[in-house]
């Protein structure tokens, strides 16, 4: 089975053949923030975490699908950051485990108490998030929500500023990470296995696109935060990167 692709039922925690020295004896960090480029494995690694710990998995990026879709299903222009922002502080967007609905992805979305997890990922929101991501305003204004959620704890949560930005003190921060050339070859064959037939070469210039965005933007672009623990995950097999993880995760004392 190739690394990004695991099945809820496969990433439980007795799945985690890592070996007996990584067995977690003591209360793990109650916040964990995995931030890191496109490709890198967040998703993959932050739900397989989250379930091992019995932790909520939040991947950030959500939030902008969720104001994607307000946009939408409100008639707003997607360029219009102020009726967005509106739209954010009029509604209650919330995260949390998933419903049996939403198993496979790992949390459920509710707006104004009502599940729209499938709502998020339709073409036309596909289309819509980035230019909706890119407001500074609309970030700045999804900002309370982020830490409304983390402060919960019990959360693993996967993003792009989350420990710079979301989550200054998280009790682990960890940054994964990987060369351009294996990201893409990463997402180039996530997209075949679906029937995708891009080149490797029109992927690999997406994630370096999507690259630039991130590390260039103003407003919370990606960086590794200082107290961060940078994993390099080329070279890495799955359950060698499960170690590393829990070997973090063992030795930050919640």
């Amino acid at each position: 089975m190739a690394r990004d692709e695991y099945p809820r039922e496969t990433v439980s925690r007795a799945s985690c053949a890592v070996g007996p020295n990584t067995t977690i004896d003591r209360v793990p960090p109650s916040i964990i923030a995995i931030d890191g480029p496109a490709g890198a494995g967040k998703t993959v690694i932050g739900l397989w975490l989250a379930d091992y710990l019995r932790y909520t998995f939040f991947d950030t990026g959500v939030l902008y699908r969720a104001s994607a879709w307000l946009a939408l299903t409100n008639s707003v222009a997607i360029d219009d950051a102020d009726a967005i922002v509106a739209l954010i502080e009029r509604a209650t967007i919330d995260v949390d485990s998933p419903q049996p609905s939403d198993a496979e992805r790992g949390y459920t979305v509710t707006i104004d108490g009502h599940a729209v997890t499938d709502s998020l990922f339709t073409a036309e929101v596909n289309a819509s998030v980035s230019p909706v991501a890119a407001h500074s305003a609309v970030r700045a204004a999804l900002l309370p929500v982020q830490r409304r959620i983390g402060a919960r704890g019990s959360v693993v949560m996967v993003g792009r500023d989350v420990g710079t930005t979301v989550l200054p003190d998280a009790e682990l921060k960890i940054y994964l990470d990987a060369s351009i050339d294996e990201r893409a070859r990463r997402r180039w064959e996530q997209e075949h296995r679906r029937g995708g037939t891009r080149t490797i070469e029109a992927v690999r210039a997406d994630v370096a696109h999507r690259d630039a965005l991130d590390t260039g933007r103003g407003s919370s672009p990606l960086r590794v935060a200082d107290d961060a623990h940078r994993v390099d995950t080329d070279d890495l097999s799955l359950d060698d990167e499960k170690k590393a993880i829990l070997d973090l995760v063992t030795m930050s004392r919640g």
